[in-house]
């Protein structure tokens, strides 16, 4: 049980919540485990749960407490409010500022930002950590070049200016992400971005991983009463998670890069565990998949104190408090989106 901000987090499996008096109770076996004053909320988030009585879910929805219901895994499942008002003004607010491009590029730039950001951190790290097994030089010389192209992002108001930042900064990030992996060279390295198919281990795990964060991003932003599917910078298209892509960008490589970097230098997965098909695609096998779910899981669980909020809180909640984040800044708590920026 985590509370951030006027958002409670009930992230412990198999919890039954229920209401006495002005509070909500969490109980697990029938056995009472704590209870949260109800007047201070504004919505629950609940993991794994085993159920909410009606009550409970009657008086949040009279008070306009949203209740949010997700898997352990973080699958979206369901929201329940009560009579439509603040949602819609700020998913009228999302609306309106993605139908302005220069308003895009000023809520995309912070996006980026976070992006390039823990990029250089992550060259920085590795300079830290493994002196005598990477070309420093290199490393240092790329940091520079980020925090440099960063200076232009920060002040950028055009999207297709923007997006050529973004990509440089892509160009000189990826030149280093095979130098990052330590072991298992022979089977395990990256040339290229390759995405359907991938055409090696790595752009396989990288895809799954991607695949991974943007499904927890999506549920945390419809958790929080934003339209996942229109974005800033990437605009609308059928099918596609746009808003989800974009806040993402913050945790590619903090999260997933290096998540997928530790799976192969803890030697967490081998050759064995890839199967490559006639037309070159490579694709994890059902094994792979479950001990990565395992480790992405296990991850979710670590523990760190968020730069902005300066609270403990799981990795697993990242994506929600940036989600909850990026609905203040549009209904105008905050003067600006505040990136995720880790080191």
């Amino acid at each position: 049980m985590k509370k951030l901000l006027n958002t409670l987090y009930v992230t412990q499996p198999d919890m039954y919540m229920s209401l006495e008096g002005d509070n909500i109770v969490l109980q697990k076996s029938k056995e009472k485990l704590g209870q949260v004053p109800l007047h201070n909320l504004e919505s629950i988030v609940a993991f794994g749960y085993t159920g909410a009585s009606p009550g409970l879910m009657g008086y949040c929805a009279e008070r306009n407490i949203s209740m949010v219901f997700l898997t352990m895994n973080g699958r979206f499942l369901a929201r329940v409010i009560g009579e439509s008002n603040g949602n819609v003004t700020l998913r009228k607010r999302q609306y309106a500022l993605s139908e302005d491009e220069t308003e895009s590029a000023r809520i995309a730039r912070n996006f980026i930002t976070g992006k390039v950001y823990n990029q250089k951190w992550m060259l920085e790290r590795m300079t830290r950590d493994y002196p005598l097994r990477i070309e420093v030089d290199r490393f240092k010389e790329t940091s520079r070049q980020l925090s440099e192209l960063m200076q232009e992002i920060r002040v950028c108001e055009d999207l297709e200016r923007l997006r050529g930042l973004e990509g440089q900064a892509a160009i000189s990030y990826n030149r280093l992400l095979d130098p990052m992996i330590l072991q298992q060279k022979e089977h395990f390295y990256f040339r290229t971005r390759s995405r359907r198919p991938p055409l090696d281990n790595m752009n396989a795990m990288l895809s799954f991983a991607y695949t991974l964060l943007a499904n927890d991003m999506r549920s945390a932003l419809e958790g929080v009463g934003l339209d996942a599917y229109v974005g800033y910078l990437h605009r609308d298209r059928p099918g596609r998670a746009s808003l989800a892509l974009d806040v993402m960008e913050e945790l590619r490589g903090v999260y997933a890069d290096r998540f997928v970097l530790t799976m192969v230098n803890k030697k967490l997965v081998d050759q064995k565990d890839f199967e490559q098909k006639e037309n070159g695609a490579v694709l994890m096998s059902d094994e792979a998949r479950k001990k990565f779910l395992a480790a992405w899981q296990e991850k979710k669980q670590e523990k760190i104190t968020h730069p902005f909020l300066s609270e403990k809180i799981s990795w697993g909640l990242v994506p929600h408090v940036q989600a909850m984040l990026l609905a203040r800044y549009l209904r105008g708590d905050l003067d600006e989106y505040p990136p995720f920026l880790w080191k």
